[in-house]
Order: structure tokens, then sequence, then C-alpha cells
């Protein structure tokens, strides 16, 4: 089982396919495998790197909210790629690997050829007291009720519902998947990088100067999303914005074929030197 050491801790990483790097960053809800439909469409031109963040086993799951942070899920990104020897990677993340990745662009420029921000923005509404609230009491109920009862009464969020209306065979390996992470990795995340993260809205400043080609994802129902995504594409002029209809959160395994082609065409013309940026 390929692992690296990163920052004090063992990340368990997959690697496939050849070519110019690309490393995909998983969400709350997910891991390393979660990214699938992507290794098996992109490993046929690139190479293609996933990885499971810290908490979420085979990687490991230390036992302090201290070990948990933003800038710690960035620098993991970071010292991924440092171990794998790649200096420079197309970066896709979605909604917490989403943020990883877009902080990875803010600090690691030059280390990005471009930056894929799907499903990002969730907990930077004006209410950011309520959305730690609502971290701290997932995390109270991961430790009470244990990851099966979580996974079931969180993923049938307003965000993950359409994912079941449309796949159902899909969206019961999703949740199964979720259901078979560690309890205390998911509630330590949320108690250290979720709850603690900043809005994306306070990043303006910074993403004004971000000048890496940038891709914004989101699904039209994914309310949470939608004004945060409204708001990096305005702000980075490197940036697109695709709003996919009728779909939640979960994108990348909800609609893959949409999700897929818009990334490649997006990649592809980062790789040509036709990004446009503007001025």
């Amino acid at each position: 089982m390929p692992l690296a050491p990163v920052n004090g801790v063992r990340l368990h990483y997959e690697e496939a396919g050849q070519g110019v790097p690309m490393v995909f960053v998983h969400e709350f809800a997910g891991d390393g495998g979660s990214w699938d439909p992507q290794v098996r469409f992109f490993a046929r031109r690139y190479h293609v790197v996933t990885y499971n963040a810290r908490g979420y086993p085979p990687s490991d799951v230390p036992d302090d909210v201290a070990a948990y942070s933003q800038s710690l899920a960035v620098e993991d990104l970071r010292g991924v790629l440092d171990h794998l020897r790649i200096d420079r990677a197309h970066v896709v993340g979605l909604s917490m690997g989403g943020y990883a990745a877009l902080h990875f662009g803010l600090l690691y420029a030059a280390r990005a050829r471009s930056l894929t921000v799907a499903g990002c923005g969730y907990g930077s509404g004006r209410d950011r007291a309520e959305f730690q609230r609502d971290s701290e009491a997932n995390a109270r109920m991961l430790d009470e009720q244990g990851m099966a009862a979580f996974a079931h009464a969180y993923g049938r969020g307003p965000t993950r519902l359409q994912f079941a209306a449309k796949d159902p065979v899909g969206y019961a390996d999703f949740l199964a998947r979720f259901a078979r992470g560690s309890a205390r990795g998911h509630a330590l995340t949320l108690r250290g990088v979720q709850g603690r993260r900043p809005s994306v809205f306070e990043l303006e400043d910074r993403l004004k100067a971000l000048d890496v080609p940038t891709l914004i994802v989101t699904g039209d129902e994914d309310e949470p999303c939608l004004e945060p995504g409204i708001f990096l594409k305005r702000a980075i002029r490197g940036a697109a914005l695709v709003v996919v209809p009728n779909s939640g959160h979960t994108i990348n395994l909800e609609e893959p074929d949409l999700f897929n082609h818009a990334v490649l065409d997006f990649v592809t013309a980062v790789d040509g030197g036709r990004w446009p940026r503007r001025a």
C-alpha cells in the first residue's frame, strides 16, 4: 500500500496513467476512491494522483484536533506532490478538496498548472456562527452515534438528494463508501478544518491577485455554493464558471461525463496556452 510520509502523518495515495500530472483532492463525504470516474477517464491522457486526507483511512487518523486545519490540508497536498517529485500539476478539488485546491493556488501558484474548484464555498454565508455550530453538532453526532448513522443523515442533506434521484445505484455506492470512514477522523476534520476555515469572501484581495487558470464548477441546486462560485468567478481574473443544471453537491459523481469533459476542455486549453485572462 503506497503511503507518503507528509507533515507527521502517512497519507495513502494511488497513481494511474502517464503524462502531465493531475491530482484530485476529495470532499468531506468522500475519499480518494470517490474520484474513480475521473481516474478512469483522465488516466488515458494524464498522470493521475488521488489520495486520502488525514483522518481518512488507510491514511493516518491523528487523535488531536490540532493536527487538522485548512493550512495543514494545503501542506498535505504539497507534501504528496513533493513525495512523488511532481513539480507542477493540474489540481482538481471538490468541496473540502476545492478549498484545499484554492488555497494551494494562493500559496503555491508556481506549483499549479491550473485549479479546478468544484462545489466550493459551503459555510461562507453571512451566518458563520450558525455554520460553526452545525459543524460542532455534526462532530458530536459522530462521537455519540458513529459513522453509519451520521453518513445516513448527512448523506441525505438537501444538496445530495439530486444524486439519489438521478442515480440510485451510484448514490448507494457513495453512501456505503462514506459510511466506511472513520468517525473520529471525520469529527476532527469538522472541528479542525470545516468549522475553522475562512469564508471565501474573506479572500477577495488575495483572489484578485491569483494568476492561475481556474475553473469553477457548481451544481445549480447546490445552494450554499452558488453565490460563492459567482464570487470566485468575478474575483479571479483567469476564472471561468460552469453551472451544471438540475444538480447538487456531489457533482463529479452525479454528472461524471459532463464534469470530465468540462475539466478536459479546460486543461487542454491551459496546456495549449489558450486559456484567457481578463485584464
